[in-house]
């Protein structure tokens, strides 16, 4: 398969019902972050404002979400149940996609990044 260029590009490579969840995720994360320029970086789907918020990707049997560590940090008790590393958290495709909790990590993220860069600015 050749690399993405788009995120739809992205999404329709996979099969209809990964596509559905693939899908509810972006939306959730464009709603969280209406101000963020939505893009393809290392091969998935990747959201950007004032640096990077997040990726995910789909894989064989979950949706990868990948929020940087310092969010992973900041809900870990809410990912708790979820496998992942550092900065990334597996989201079984079997289960039901916490699409509320996405939408939290992802306002952290924005908040993150808005701190971040109004403290540079100064």
């Amino acid at each position: 398969m050749k690399k993405p260029q788009t995120v739809d590009e992205y999404i329709s490579s996979f099969p209809a019902d990964v596509q559905i969840l693939l899908q509810s995720v972006r939306t959730t994360i464009k709603k969280a972050a209406p101000d963020a320029e939505e893009l393809v970086s290392y091969s998935v789907p990747a959201y950007r404002l004032k640096g990077m918020l997040v990726w995910f990707a789909g894989h064989t049997n979950h949706v990868g979400f990948y929020p940087r560590p310092s969010a992973k940090e900041a809900f870990n008790k809410e990912l708790a149940m979820y496998k992942g590393a550092k900065g990334s958290v597996q989201f079984p495709y079997d289960k039901k996609i916490p699409l509320a909790l996405i939408a939290k990590i992802v306002k952290f993220r924005v908040n993150e990044n808005l701190e971040k860069a109004a403290i540079k600015k100064k």
